[in-house]
C-alpha cells in the first residue's frame, strides 16, 4: 500500500509538471496566433501562411524600454524566421516597429523605425535577401496591449513580422 501511494504521488507530480510545460512564460508572446485563423486547416495552419509563420517561428520580437538592441530571445525568434523564409523563398515580409505609449509621437516613430531596421538587418545577416523585406514604423499608434503599466508597455515594444506577398 505504501508503494502504491508513492507511485500515485509520482504520477500526480508528473502530470502537474507536464501541464506547466505548456504554459507561456514572460518571454513568450501569448498573443502569437491569437485571433487569426487565416490559413488554418484541420491539422493547423497551411504551410507558407501567416499562421504557419506565427506557429513555426514566431512573428514578434520584443525590446527593452527605449532600446532597439536585439535580445538573445529576439535573435532566436529571428533565426527561426530566417529558416522559415528559406523554406518559402518567394515570400516577402514587412517588419513593423512599435513602441509603448510613452514619449512623443515623433520620437516613437524614429525608435520604431530603428527596431524594424534592427530586425531586418539581423534577418539579412542570416541570409534573407534584403529585397524581400520592407520596414515600417507605427511608433505608438498601434498598441497590441491596452493599459498604462509595465506589462502592457512591454508587449507594445516590438517588431512584428507579417507576410506581405507570396510570389514575385
Amino acid at each position: 500500500m505504501k508503494n502504491f501511494t508513492k507511485f500515485t504521488g509520482v504520477i500526480a507530480a508528473l502530470t502537474l509538471v507536464s501541464a506547466c510545460a505548456t504554459s507561456s512564460g514572460p518571454d513568450v508572446d501569448a498573443t502569437a496566433g491569437a485571433g487569426t485563423n487565416a490559413g488554418a486547416g484541420p491539422t493547423g495552419p497551411v504551410p507558407g501562411t501567416q499562421g504557419d509563420l506565427e506557429n513555426s517561428a514566431g512573428h514578434r520580437v520584443f525590446f527593452a524600454y527605449d532600446q532597439y538592441t536585439l535580445t538573445p530571445q529576439a535573435q532566436a525568434t529571428l533565426a527561426r524566421q530566417a529558416a522559415w523564409l528559406q523554406e518559402y523563398p518567394e515570400t516577402r515580409i514587412k517588419l513593423a516597429g512599435n513602441c509603448d505609449e510613452r514619449g512623443t509621437r515623433e520620437y516613437n516613430l524614429a525608435l520604431g523605425a530603428r527596431r524594424a531596421e534592427a530586425a531586418r538587418s539581423y534577418l539579412v545577416s542570416l541570409g534573407v535577401s534584403a529585397n524581400r523585406i520592407t520596414t515600417v514604423s507605427y511608433g505608438k499608434e498601434r498598441p497590441i496591449a491596452t493599459g498604462s503599466n509595465e506589462q502592457a508597455w512591454a508587449q507594445n515594444r516590438n517588431a512584428t513580422t507579417t507576410i506581405e506577398s507570396v510570389g514575385s
